[in-house]
């Protein structure tokens, strides 16, 4: 059984027992998390699509870490003018284990 979710603006396609990476959620590690706007779900042949969310379903989540990914670098350079700027940004998110697809 699959689902496709969406979270922090984006989508995901996940399947019990798997693995996302999401944007930061205000969970703690280990916290139960249930997301509510799920647009497909498929199961063998069968698969329902919503209008924009489909009726009844939730996927169910665990919080297994919150951590920050590895440094992205911004350099900016106008040449010839002698203009530099280099700076990091590293990315905070969410790691979760999908517990079920409810539907």
């Amino acid at each position: 059984m699959f689902a496709v979710i969406r979270t922090g603006g984006q989508q995901y396609k996940v399947r019990e027992g798997g693995f996302i990476c999401v944007e930061k959620l205000p969970y703690e590690e280990g916290a139960s998390v249930e997301i509510p706007e799920v647009l497909m779900v498929g199961k063998g042949d069968s698969v329902a699509i919503g209008r924009p969310f489909v009726p009844g379903s939730v996927v169910q989540a665990k919080v297994v870490e919150q951590k920050k990914l590895d440094t992205i670098l911004v350099f900016k350079k106008h040449r010839r003018k002698n203009y530099r700027r280099k700076n990091g940004h590293r990315q905070p998110v969410t790691v979760l284990k999908i517990e079920s697809i409810v539907h």
